[in-house]
Order: C-alpha cells, then sequence, then structure tokens
C-alpha cells in the first residue's frame, strides 16, 4: 500500500433534490401512501375530490320559489371531565391546564343544562329545524335533550361517540359503528350524515364512515355546493359548510362582541343571495349550546333567523333534505369507487 495523501481522503458529496409531492405522486416515483391502521393504500383529500372551479360546473338548481337554503347546524356534545376539555373559557391560575377541569366542564354543562332549551325555543318558534349533530354518548348522559330534538322532528346527524379528535381513537372503525348504533337504538332512524369531533379525520375516516353507511359530511368546508367524493366503498357527500358563520370560531377563537354572528351572517348572506339568482347556494350556521345559548346572545341569534327566513325565496333545510335534492340533481356525477 502506498502511503496515505496528505491532501486527505475524496470529500463525499450528497446532492438534494427538491421534488413537489404532486410531482412525485404523477410520476409514481415513491411506493403508494400506505394506511398506518389497515394497509390500504392511502388517498389524498385532491384524490378523493379532484379540482373544479366553481364557474366550469353546470350550475345547479333549486326548486321553483327556492332562491337560496339555509342550512342550521346544532352540535351537542359530551365533555368527559376525564380528558382535557375541547374548548376553554378561563385558564387555570398560574395558566397550567388542570384535570379535572371543573370550571370550563361546567361552562359546556351550562350548554345542556339551559343553552340547548333556550335555543330550542327560538327554533320552534321561528320554525327553524337543524341539523343535530350528536356525540352518541349524549343518548346515554341527556337523554332529555336528545329526545326534545327528536320530539321536535329535528334530524340526528352522528358526531362520533364522544368529543375527542378522530386521530386519538385506537379503532376508528368500533368507534364509528358504536355512534351509528346507538342514535339509531335511541332514535329509530339511523344517522345519514356525520361531522367529526372538531371536524377531525384521519386518512381513513370517509372510507369507513362509507362502509358504517353515512352518506354525506359535513367536515369539507371547501364549497358553497355539495360535492361527491370517491372512497373506498361507496361515494359520499360533501354537504357546504363553512368556518365563518360559526360560533366557536367568531366568539371562542375571534373572541368578537356577542352580535357578531348576526353582523357577519346578514353580510355574509347578501353576497350568496345575490350568486344565487344564477345557481343554487347553500348557507350554514353553526351553533353550540354553551356560545350560542348564552343569555348575551341568544336575542342575536333569533334576530339573525328572523331576517334570513323573511328574505324572499329562502329556506331552511336540514342535511338530509339538501343531501337528497343534490343526489336527484342531473348534473350529478358519481365518482367510481376506489
Amino acid at each position: 500500500m502506498g502511503a496515505p495523501s496528505s491532501a486527505g481522503p475524496e470529500p463525499t458529496v450528497i446532492a438534494f433534490v427538491i421534488v413537489h409531492r404532486s410531482e412525485i405522486h404523477r410520476n409514481r416515483a415513491m411506493p403508494p401512501r400506505r394506511s398506518p391502521t389497515d394497509g390500504v393504500n392511502l388517498m389524498l383529500p385532491s384524490e378523493r375530490l379532484p379540482f373544479s372551479g366553481v364557474d366550469e360546473r353546470p350550475a345547479l338548481e333549486f326548486p321553483d320559489g327556492v332562491r337560496l337554503v339555509l342550512w342550521p347546524v346544532l352540535a351537542l356534545e359530551h365533555w368527559d371531565i376525564a380528558r382535557p376539555m375541547a374548548r376553554m373559557v378561563i385558564t387555570p391560575p398560574q395558566g397550567q391546564p388542570q384535570q379535572p377541569d371543573h370550571p370550563n366542564w361546567s361552562w359546556h354543562e351550562y350548554g345542556m343544562r339551559v343553552g340547548f332549551w333556550r335555543l330550542r325555543r327560538v327554533f320552534e318558534r321561528l320554525g327553524v329545524r337543524p341539523t343535530v349533530t350528536l356525540n352518541a354518548r349524549c343518548c346515554e348522559t341527556y337523554p332529555a335533550a336528545i329526545q326534545a330534538c327528536v320530539d321536535s322532528g329535528w334530524e340526528l346527524n352522528a358526531h362520533s361517540y364522544d368529543q375527542q379528535p378522530m386521530h386519538t381513537l385506537p379503532d376508528e372503525r368500533e368507534v364509528i359503528a358504536r355512534a351509528v348504533e346507538l342514535i339509531e337504538e335511541f332514535s329509530g332512524t339511523r344517522p345519514r350524515g356525520w361531522f367529526g369531533p372538531g371536524l377531525t379525520q384521519t386518512y381513513d375516516t370517509v372510507d369507513y364512515l362509507s362502509e358504517a353507511g353515512i352518506e354525506y359530511i359535513g367536515d369539507w368546508a371547501c364549497d358553497d355546493e355539495p360535492v361527491t367524493l370517491r372512497t373506498t366503498h361507496e361515494p359520499i357527500v360533501a354537504l357546504p359548510y363553512n368556518f365563518e358563520l360559526h360560533d366557536i370560531v367568531a366568539m371562542a377563537l375571534q373572541h368578537h362582541r356577542s352580535e357578531e354572528m348576526q353582523l357577519r351572517a346578514i353580510d355574509f348572506f347578501e353576497c350568496l343571495y345575490e350568486e344565487a339568482a344564477e345557481r343554487a347556494k347553500i348557507m350554514s350556521i353553526a351553533h353550540h349550546p354553551y356560545l350560542s345559548g348564552s343569555p348575551h346572545r341568544i336575542r342575536y341569534i333569533e334576530r339573525l333567523w328572523a331576517e334570513l327566513l323573511a328574505r324572499p325565496g329562502v329556506v331552511c333545510w336540514d342535511g338530509a333534505q339538501i343531501l337528497d335534492w343534490y343526489l336527484a340533481q342531473g348534473a350529478v356525477d358519481r365518482v367510481e369507487v376506489a
């Protein structure tokens, strides 16, 4: 062997190439993504729902006399005091969350004991029939409230079993099945729709929902019109939902004054109402009893619904009605099963 060079070993050169994920996906240069739960190839949202600009599509049409549809959504939840609370209205001393969190648990509990009934009286006076998206556990812990919804003829929509993110569940399939079955057992009607807790989903959730017979979701706030999603089972419809007319966003996160929901919703409505002269428009408004049912907000909620429903051609439909109308549209393209 010769003597080592005084210049030392040749340096190793490492080259990094940045490739956009869409290019990787398009060229299949990497193995398919696999679900950590069952090994099935994953689908990205863009694979379930190819992009389509609203002006590119044939216009959907409502029945004669209907110009704009309002979709009221009322969320009823179970907050398990053994876990961190879903929201916090008051932080603990020194700012360190503690368990059990009695103050924030009681804030939500007020909504179920008082706020729900206040909202129900308003909705009954105005003829508003909301979609009630409920943690199925509410059938066990708040049966009187759920029975009141049934007695009022309101649609029950599944909101998982209780209020914890879908990402944290060890078995999504089991929880989805339990939630759907419990609501059906209580009400006598199998829920057709679903909202995830906090609108959460994994890559697999919509496949499991379709497998369980769920026909529509409200978790995708990506359009003013219903859209059809591809799944590994039957297609599932995403109804138009939004985060702008949502009491958690406006009140608990953005901390607006009590009248904000009314003011914002009227401005939102005026835009859609104008556009609805040319194509069907749907406007969702989301309420939670511990927020919208508070005494300092309820008068604005009532004024809002009264004002909207007084406009010509404005009607209030629940999720099942919107779904049935959409599926009857000739312009609907049913996507293939993945």
